[in-house]
């Protein structure tokens, strides 16, 4: 299982699955993170948190624990 916050700069990857529960995972969702979407790593912060990632054409940034909830290949 290879996470989004494994994934290195400069990488497009596909969302596989999002781990956590109730409102925690609802957000990522509401963000437009879901199965199937394709994410670009663009930047990650000097000491690795947050990351940002471009999806659905608009940049994001990501804790690096939400980062460690999304499966992605």
């Amino acid at each position: 299982m290879k996470t989004l916050r494994e994934v290195p700069v400069g990488s497009t990857v596909r969302v596989v699955k999002l781990h956590g529960e109730g409102a925690v995972k609802r957000r990522i969702m509401d963000m437009g993170i879901t199965r199937g979407t394709q994410v670009y790593v663009r930047k990650v912060a000097p000491l690795g948190d947050p990351i940002e990632v471009t999806v659905r054409s608009y940049e994001l940034s990501l804790r690096k624990a939400d980062a460690g909830m999304i499966e992605v290949e």
